[in-house]
């Protein structure tokens, strides 16, 4: 059975195209996304680390990150809560944050990685369907031969390309989410001060210490 390559080769670039439309779309949302949930958090510093007051909704927000500084706030009101339920609860509350910080970001590292590859197999294509149609006698002109070739390095050169892309959207996004997640636990690093400073010394419940081991005499 006969294979048209060319058809392939033509594939492999649409499939580039396409991979330039989904990296596109994925760093146009995740820009809209940080910078949404980016100024949630600097409204929600100025209330816990720079003691603005805080409004009826600053803490009702649905994003994660204003969900798990809620969370982690009502937490610290519970009667006899330790040190280690504490941390677990932060630990698990930045799990779930990360997740939603980094989410679709996968798909970047994927398309960085075969393009290169993707459009190196279309130029092998391309340059397979010239010499099968120099060998056949299809192709007779040397000019025509170097413009099948060129036109098979194409493949290669929009690979290349969407990769240089794909690697400047990665490494901007991936800058964003971390001084998202630091700022997430500078957030949770403050509660516990903003607690006793929006109750009062008097009314905010100590955290418990973990209680020492008994030792055998």
């Amino acid at each position: 059975m006969k294979i048209d390559v060319n058809f392939f080769h033509h594939v492999c670039i649409l499939a580039l195209y396409g991979a330039a439309g989904v990296l596109t779309f994925v760093v146009a949302e995740r820009l809209v996304y940080y910078a949404l949930v980016g100024l949630r958090v600097r409204r929600l510093d100025a209330v816990i680390n720079r003691g603005r007051a805080a409004g009826e909704q600053t803490f009702k927000r649905r994003d994660a990150i204003t969900r798990a500084v809620a969370e982690y706030l009502d937490a610290l009101g519970l009667t006899g809560i330790t040190r280690a339920r504490l941390e677990d609860l932060s630990m698990s509350q930045f799990i779930h944050v990360d997740a939603k910080i980094v989410a679709r970001l996968w798909m970047l590292d994927t398309i960085v990685t075969a393009a290169p590859l993707l459009g190196l197999l279309g130029t092998i294509l391309g340059i397979m369907d010239t010499f099968t149609a120099l060998s056949s006698g299809g192709i007779s002109d040397p000019a025509a031969v170097s413009r099948g070739i060129a036109a098979a390095l194409l493949a290669t050169a929009i690979g290349i390309g969407v990769a240089l892309y794909g690697l400047l959207g990665h490494n901007l996004l991936h800058r964003l989410a971390d001084d998202l997640k630091d700022s997430f636990k500078r957030l949770i690093l403050g509660a516990e001060a903003y607690r006793v400073r929006s109750l009062g010394d008097a009314n905010a419940k100590p955290v418990a210490a973990e209680a020492a081991p008994a030792v055998a005499a």
